[in-house]
């Protein structure tokens, strides 16, 4: 199973997911579909932006836990 730790990363950053919308230019709402980790799937794009905005790697934000 695959784990999102947005809401933590956004949290450590006191960052809100509205400041992080605008900062790498995707809606709230798909944001949010991500963070709820309801994706189906996550662009090397959007994640870069990400990593970028959020100064951390594609780890931080992604992890495997068995289910």
């Amino acid at each position: 199973m695959i784990e999102i730790n947005l809401e933590t990363l956004l949290a450590q950053r006191h960052m809100t997911l509205t400041e992080l919308a605008g900062a790498v230019d995707i809606t709230i709402a798909n944001l949010s579909v991500l963070k709820t980790g309801k994706a189906r799937a996550v662009r090397f794009s959007t994640l870069a932006k990400l990593c970028q905005v959020l100064d951390c790697q594609p780890g931080d934000i992604l992890s495997y836990h068995e289910a």
